[in-house]
């Protein structure tokens, strides 16, 4: 059965999120193989999103620094800072609608990021939106 939009971008945290710790305890992360683990089937868009993120990691994490209060993306949990990535890079390189790219990122923060992260994304989309346009 193939799966929603919604579902392929919490498949995107998830192995983004996955990616993240692996990177962090220093050993490589072999992302072909946490994107086999965590599809039954290829996926374009989880592919897409994934590879995306990671090539434009430091201008991703940049736009998010510069739209954060005094705080850094690498100060939020690991999920939320996934999400935010994701939903940026949506935003900067793919035709998907704000919208729904905010509706989406805010969906999967209620689900698993608390309540002050959740406002933290909401907020820095909707910065970045209106300095962007």
């Amino acid at each position: 059965m193939a799966l929603t939009r919604s579902e392929l971008r919490e498949k995107c945290m998830i192995i983004l999120y996955q990616n993240d710790i692996i990177n962090k305890n220093k050993n490589d992360a072999d992302i072909d193989l946490i994107i086999k683990e965590n599809l039954e089937i290829d996926n374009d868009f989880v592919k897409e999103v994934v590879y995306g993120v990671i090539t434009h990691f430091n201008e991703i994490d940049g736009l998010c620094n510069k739209y954060m209060n005094d705080w850094t993306i690498d100060r939020i949990d690991k999920t939320g800072a996934a999400i935010l990535r994701i939903a940026v890079y949506e935003l900067k390189y793919t035709d998907t609608p704000n919208v729904v790219v905010i509706n989406e990122a805010i969906e999967l923060a209620k689900k698993y990021s608390d309540d002050s992260v959740r406002k933290m994304i909401n907020a820095v989309l909707d910065k970045m939106i209106k300095e962007e346009e």
